[in-house]
Protein backbone atom coordinates (compact mmCIF):
# COMPACT_ATOMS: atom_id res chain seq x y z
CA UNK A 1 0.00 0.00 0.00
CA UNK A 2 1.36 2.84 -0.89
CA UNK A 3 1.58 6.02 1.79
CA UNK A 4 -0.13 9.17 1.76
CA UNK A 5 3.29 11.03 2.19
CA UNK A 6 4.98 8.99 -0.29
CA UNK A 7 2.52 10.24 -3.00
CA UNK A 8 2.33 13.52 -2.07
CA UNK A 9 6.39 13.99 -2.38
CA UNK A 10 7.42 11.54 -5.40
CA UNK A 11 8.52 12.51 -8.08
CA UNK A 12 7.19 12.05 -11.44
CA UNK A 13 8.81 9.11 -12.07
CA UNK A 14 7.97 7.91 -8.52
CA UNK A 15 4.14 8.72 -9.38
CA UNK A 16 4.26 6.06 -12.12
CA UNK A 17 5.89 3.34 -10.11
CA UNK A 18 3.59 3.69 -6.81
CA UNK A 19 0.52 4.20 -8.53
CA UNK A 20 0.99 1.51 -11.28
CA UNK A 21 2.86 -1.08 -8.94
CA UNK A 22 -0.32 -1.08 -6.90
CA UNK A 23 -2.90 -1.44 -9.58
CA UNK A 24 -4.39 -4.42 -11.08
CA UNK A 25 -5.15 -3.20 -14.87
CA UNK A 26 -6.38 -4.54 -18.02
CA UNK A 27 -6.49 -3.45 -20.87
CA UNK A 28 -4.87 -0.72 -19.83
CA UNK A 29 -7.78 0.44 -17.34
CA UNK A 30 -8.35 -0.15 -13.94
CA UNK A 31 -10.99 -2.24 -13.30
CA UNK A 32 -12.99 -0.32 -10.30
CA UNK A 33 -14.06 3.12 -9.44
CA UNK A 34 -11.68 5.70 -8.57
CA UNK A 35 -12.90 5.02 -4.99
CA UNK A 36 -11.92 1.76 -5.63
CA UNK A 37 -8.40 2.81 -6.68
CA UNK A 38 -8.30 4.81 -2.99
CA UNK A 39 -9.11 1.44 -1.30
CA UNK A 40 -6.58 -0.68 -3.27
CA UNK A 41 -3.70 2.55 -2.19
CA UNK A 42 -4.90 2.05 1.39
CA UNK A 43 -6.62 5.35 1.80
CA UNK A 44 -9.16 7.29 1.68
CA UNK A 45 -10.59 8.85 -1.62
CA UNK A 46 -9.70 12.55 0.17
CA UNK A 47 -6.23 11.06 0.79
CA UNK A 48 -5.69 10.27 -2.50
CA UNK A 49 -7.21 13.37 -4.37
CA UNK A 50 -4.90 15.74 -1.76
CA UNK A 51 -1.72 13.56 -2.09
CA UNK A 52 -2.05 13.59 -6.25
CA UNK A 53 -3.11 17.31 -6.02
CA UNK A 54 -0.98 18.59 -4.11
CA UNK A 55 2.33 16.97 -5.79
CA UNK A 56 3.16 19.06 -8.71
CA UNK A 57 4.36 16.27 -10.98
CA UNK A 58 0.91 14.95 -11.22
CA UNK A 59 0.47 17.52 -14.04
CA UNK A 60 2.55 15.92 -16.39
CA UNK A 61 0.73 12.66 -15.69
CA UNK A 62 -2.57 13.00 -17.81
CA UNK A 63 -2.92 8.86 -17.82
CA UNK A 64 -2.22 8.60 -13.96
CA UNK A 65 -5.11 11.73 -13.67
CA UNK A 66 -7.75 9.63 -15.85
CA UNK A 67 -6.81 6.66 -13.83
CA UNK A 68 -7.80 8.15 -10.96
CA UNK A 69 -11.35 9.78 -12.65
CA UNK A 70 -10.18 13.00 -13.61
CA UNK A 71 -10.44 14.50 -17.27
CA UNK A 72 -8.21 17.09 -16.76
CA UNK A 73 -5.44 18.49 -14.06
CA UNK A 74 -7.96 21.50 -13.07
CA UNK A 75 -11.23 18.69 -12.68
CA UNK A 76 -8.48 16.97 -9.80
CA UNK A 77 -7.23 20.58 -8.78
CA UNK A 78 -11.66 21.70 -7.86
CA UNK A 79 -11.92 17.92 -5.83
CA UNK A 80 -8.12 19.05 -4.50
CA UNK A 81 -9.07 22.36 -2.96
CA UNK A 82 -12.84 21.00 -1.92
CA UNK A 83 -11.65 18.23 0.56
CA UNK A 84 -8.66 20.45 1.48
CA UNK A 85 -10.81 23.32 2.74
CA UNK A 86 -13.97 21.62 3.56
CA UNK A 87 -12.85 18.13 5.31
CA UNK A 88 -12.29 18.77 9.23
CA UNK A 89 -9.73 15.80 10.08
CA UNK A 90 -12.55 13.39 8.93
CA UNK A 91 -11.40 11.55 5.61
CA UNK A 92 -7.97 13.81 5.80
CA UNK A 93 -6.18 13.26 8.98
CA UNK A 94 -4.41 16.14 11.26
CA UNK A 95 -1.43 13.86 9.46
CA UNK A 96 -2.04 14.12 6.13
CA UNK A 97 -2.49 18.14 6.57
CA UNK A 98 0.75 18.26 8.43
CA UNK A 99 2.33 16.63 5.84
CA UNK A 100 0.81 18.65 3.08
CA UNK A 101 2.34 21.89 5.09
CA UNK A 102 6.03 20.17 5.40
CA UNK A 103 5.91 19.60 1.38
CA UNK A 104 4.29 22.76 -0.31
CA UNK A 105 6.70 25.17 0.35
CA UNK A 106 9.17 23.30 -1.71
CA UNK A 107 7.30 24.06 -4.87
CA UNK A 108 6.55 27.43 -5.43
CA UNK A 109 3.49 26.95 -7.15
CA UNK A 110 1.43 24.92 -4.71
CA UNK A 111 2.78 27.22 -2.31
CA UNK A 112 1.03 30.32 -4.66
CA UNK A 113 -2.09 27.72 -4.63
CA UNK A 114 -1.94 27.62 -0.99
CA UNK A 115 -2.23 31.24 0.50
CA UNK A 116 -5.47 31.14 -1.43
CA UNK A 117 -6.75 27.71 0.00
CA UNK A 118 -5.38 28.70 3.62
CA UNK A 119 -8.19 31.40 4.38
CA UNK A 120 -10.99 28.97 3.36
CA UNK A 121 -9.82 25.94 4.79
CA UNK A 122 -9.32 28.13 8.38
CA UNK A 123 -12.54 29.66 8.13
CA UNK A 124 -13.94 26.41 7.80
CA UNK A 125 -12.58 24.58 10.63
CA UNK A 126 -13.11 27.97 13.29
CA UNK A 127 -16.75 27.82 11.94
CA UNK A 128 -16.81 24.22 13.48
CA UNK A 129 -15.08 24.69 16.90
CA UNK A 130 -17.64 27.54 17.41
CA UNK A 131 -20.69 25.63 16.32
CA UNK A 132 -18.89 22.13 18.58
CA UNK A 133 -15.92 23.57 20.89
CA UNK A 134 -14.68 20.09 20.62
CA UNK A 135 -11.44 20.03 22.24
CA UNK A 136 -10.08 17.79 19.64
CA UNK A 137 -10.83 20.01 16.88
CA UNK A 138 -9.49 22.88 19.09
CA UNK A 139 -6.21 20.65 19.86
CA UNK A 140 -5.52 19.58 15.79
CA UNK A 141 -6.43 22.93 14.62
CA UNK A 142 -3.39 24.52 17.31
CA UNK A 143 -1.40 21.79 15.84
CA UNK A 144 -2.14 22.96 12.21
CA UNK A 145 -1.56 26.81 12.65
CA UNK A 146 1.61 25.85 14.34
CA UNK A 147 2.38 24.00 11.11
CA UNK A 148 1.21 26.82 8.78
CA UNK A 149 3.92 29.49 10.44
CA UNK A 150 6.90 27.15 11.64
CA UNK A 151 6.88 25.73 8.20
CA UNK A 152 7.36 28.33 5.78
CA UNK A 153 3.66 28.17 4.29
CA UNK A 154 2.15 31.61 5.83
CA UNK A 155 3.11 34.73 4.10
CA UNK A 156 3.48 38.06 4.91
CA UNK A 157 -0.56 38.62 3.24
CA UNK A 158 -1.91 36.06 5.68
CA UNK A 159 -0.30 36.79 8.37
CA UNK A 160 -1.05 41.13 7.83
CA UNK A 161 -5.02 39.66 7.25
CA UNK A 162 -4.90 37.78 10.65
CA UNK A 163 -3.23 41.05 12.55
CA UNK A 164 -6.16 43.02 11.18
CA UNK A 165 -8.47 40.54 13.05
CA UNK A 166 -8.62 42.33 16.45
CA UNK A 167 -11.66 41.08 17.78
CA UNK A 168 -11.17 37.35 16.74
CA UNK A 169 -10.65 34.89 20.16
CA UNK A 170 -8.91 32.64 17.95
CA UNK A 171 -5.84 34.41 17.49
CA UNK A 172 -5.87 34.66 21.58
CA UNK A 173 -6.21 31.12 21.66
CA UNK A 174 -3.41 30.71 19.42
CA UNK A 175 -1.28 33.14 20.84
CA UNK A 176 -0.92 34.13 17.09
CA UNK A 177 0.60 37.30 17.53
CA UNK A 178 3.30 34.94 19.19
CA UNK A 179 3.78 32.72 16.07
CA UNK A 180 3.73 35.70 13.83
CA UNK A 181 6.87 37.36 15.13
CA UNK A 182 8.61 34.01 15.96
CA UNK A 183 8.43 33.16 12.14
CA UNK A 184 9.86 36.32 11.06
CA UNK A 185 7.13 37.22 8.35
CA UNK A 186 6.63 40.91 9.37
CA UNK A 187 9.42 42.58 11.58
CA UNK A 188 9.06 42.96 15.61
CA UNK A 189 9.18 46.36 15.67
CA UNK A 190 6.65 46.90 13.14
CA UNK A 191 4.48 44.66 14.91
CA UNK A 192 4.95 46.00 18.34
CA UNK A 193 4.18 49.43 17.72
CA UNK A 194 0.89 48.58 16.08
CA UNK A 195 -2.47 49.72 17.77
CA UNK A 196 -4.15 46.15 16.43
CA UNK A 197 -1.76 44.29 18.24
CA UNK A 198 -3.61 44.19 21.40
CA UNK A 199 -2.32 45.07 25.08
CA UNK A 200 -2.01 41.64 26.55
CA UNK A 201 -0.86 40.54 22.79
CA UNK A 202 2.30 42.91 23.70
CA UNK A 203 2.59 41.16 26.83
CA UNK A 204 2.97 37.90 26.08
CA UNK A 205 5.56 39.09 23.43
CA UNK A 206 7.56 40.88 26.33
CA UNK A 207 7.27 37.88 28.44
CA UNK A 208 8.65 35.42 25.94
CA UNK A 209 11.94 37.58 25.68
CA UNK A 210 10.98 38.86 21.85
CA UNK A 211 10.67 42.67 22.99
CA UNK A 212 14.44 44.33 23.98
CA UNK A 213 14.05 47.30 26.61
CA UNK A 214 14.83 50.06 24.17
CA UNK A 215 11.34 49.15 22.13
CA UNK A 216 9.48 49.34 25.13
CA UNK A 217 10.34 53.02 26.05
CA UNK A 218 10.30 53.88 22.49
CA UNK A 219 6.71 52.84 22.55
CA UNK A 220 6.10 54.53 25.86
CA UNK A 221 7.35 57.81 24.23
CA UNK A 222 4.17 57.82 22.00
CA UNK A 223 1.72 60.00 23.86
CA UNK A 224 -0.97 58.03 21.44
CA UNK A 225 -0.79 55.24 23.00
CA UNK A 226 -3.87 54.02 24.85
CA UNK A 227 -4.17 53.78 29.24
CA UNK A 228 -4.05 50.46 29.36
CA UNK A 229 -1.44 49.55 26.55
CA UNK A 230 0.99 52.25 28.81
CA UNK A 231 -0.07 50.19 32.12
CA UNK A 232 0.68 46.98 30.40
CA UNK A 233 3.95 48.79 28.78
CA UNK A 234 5.03 50.33 32.13
CA UNK A 235 4.82 47.31 34.22
CA UNK A 236 6.94 44.92 32.27
CA UNK A 237 9.25 47.53 32.16
CA UNK A 238 9.37 47.91 35.65
CA UNK A 239 9.94 43.56 35.92
CA UNK A 240 12.76 43.99 33.33
CA UNK A 241 14.27 46.58 35.37
CA UNK A 242 13.90 44.72 38.37
CA UNK A 243 15.33 41.39 36.67
CA UNK A 244 18.61 43.17 35.64
CA UNK A 245 19.33 44.55 38.66
CA UNK A 246 18.81 41.35 40.11
CA UNK A 247 21.11 39.54 38.45
CA UNK A 248 23.55 42.51 38.69
CA UNK A 249 23.85 41.46 42.37
CA UNK A 250 23.83 37.67 42.14
CA UNK A 251 26.89 38.99 39.54
CA UNK A 252 28.70 41.11 42.35
CA UNK A 253 28.34 39.17 45.06
CA UNK A 254 29.79 35.69 42.85
CA UNK A 255 26.34 33.57 43.35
Amino acid sequence: MAKFAEILTASGEGLLKLLYRSSSRSSGKFAGSPKDYAKMLGMTYAQMVCALGFNANIQDLPDIIEIVGFDSYNDLARARNEFFCNDIYDRLGIKDVLAIYLHVPNDVRMLDVMQYLLVNRMRSIENRIEATVNSIIIDRYKKEMHAIYNDGVARIEFAEEQLNKTDSGFRALLNEVVLIVEARLIPIGDIFFRDTVLPEEKRRLITKGLIPKGLIEQRLEDNGVSVTERRVLVEQLRLMESHEMAAADKSSTGD
